[in-house]
Order: structure tokens, then sequence, then C-alpha cells
């Protein structure tokens, strides 16, 4: 049995999960969490075989929430299922420790494919994923790929309108470490302000220009 967590901000999304889940009788799912907070909180709890996760979480994102289960629970896998499907949330989530991401676009089959690969050790992206990885192997970097999770953390937050104070209470930082963030990151990136901080971000996919504020 295959112990699973769902992490996702939408109520409707967990219950289309678990109802998808308790369909197959090597899954059970022991738990479900909105935020990076309440993830940790619950695998610390639970102590899950595998995190179902989405990036786009109340407060801190998905990203904050693998490094923080991974940090109380170090065996366990994570499978990402996330609408951002650019090759800066696919990168920093492997970074933070994901061991295979998904688009929802993907198909419940390949879903439940997915997370039966990941639980017994192995590696799976959606085909559009792994067509994106292959890209970015041939094509080289982006400047964001020199960012930290946490560095990219803080730059998703920005882009999505969230000030330092916003950022830092998500973060449970202080607004100077925040400020030290952004300063480091507008080094990395070379960028002297704001605005053209907010321009790469929206150039690499950071922020959905069709619907900004993640809604």
């Amino acid at each position: 049995m295959i112990r699973i967590v769902l992490i996702d901000d939408h109520a409707v999304v967990r219950t289309g999960y678990r109802r998808l889940l308790s369909a197959e009788a090597d899954f059970e799912v022991v738990g479900e969490a909105a935020s990076a907070d309440e993830a940790n909180a619950l695998v610390q709890r639970t102590q899950p075989d595998l995190a179902l996760v989405d990036l786009n979480l109340k407060g801190s994102s998905g990203l904050e929430a693998i490094r923080g289960m991974l940090a109380r629970k170090p065996g366990l896998r994570v499978l990402v299922l996330s609408m951002y499907d650019g090759a800066g949330h696919v990168r920093q989530a492997l970074k933070s420790g994901a061991h295979g991401y998904l688009t929802k676009f993907s198909e419940p089959d390949d879903v439940i494919d997915a997370l039966r690969r990941v639980a017994a050790g192995r590696r799976a992206f959606s085909a559009d994923v792994a067509d994106l990885l292959a890209d970015q192997a041939l094509d080289g970097a982006t400047p964001l790929h020199d960012l930290t999770p946490r560095e990219f953390e803080v730059l998703r937050m920005l882009a999505h309108g969230s000030t330092a104070a916003d950022i830092a209470g998500a973060m449970h930082l202080s607004t100077k470490t925040i400020f030290n963030y952004l300063s480091l990151i507008r080094q990395k990136l070379d960028a002297d302000s704001d605005f053209k901080l907010l321009h790469l971000a929206a150039h690499h996919g950071l922020v959905d220009m069709r619907n900004p504020l993640g809604a």
C-alpha cells in the first residue's frame, strides 16, 4: 500500500484526486493540505510514502512545501502536478527535491502511472515536460537557473504582486532577509530595478500574463 498526501490549495481538486486514487487498490490517501505549513505538519504527523504537490499554494509555493516536507521525512517521494509548464518551475522543483513533474494537462491514467513510477524510486515526467527539459539541455540554461530555490520563490512571489513584507510573512523570514535575497537576485540577473526583475520573470514564464495573479 502506497500512502499518499495531497497538497493543493483547491479543495475541489483534492477531492478529485482522492476519488481517482481511491479506485486503485495500492493507493491510500492519508491526508490533505492547502499550504506549505499545513503540508509540513501533515507529513510529520502521517509519515506518508509519497506526496502529490501543486506549486500554487496559499502563501509560499509548493517549492517551499517540498523542501519542508523532505526536511521532515527525507525518504519521502514527491510528484509535482502543476499548471505551471515553464522550464524555470520544472527545474526549481527538481532542485527542491521533486522526483517527477506533470502538468495538469495530463490524463488521469498518466497521473496514476507517474505516481507508481515515483513510488518505485524512478523519475516521471509528462510528455510536454520531458520535451521541455530536452530542449533546455540543447539550448542551454536560462539566467533563472542560477537562482537557488529560495531565490526563485522570492522572485516568483514578487512577480505575483507580493510586497517584501508579504513574502517575509509567507516564508517566515524577516523583511531584511527578503531585501537581501532581492539584492542577490538583482546581481545574479543583472537587473538594476524591480521593473527589470518583473520583466525577466514574465519573459521566463514565472507568471502567466493571461492570468498574472495566478487565480
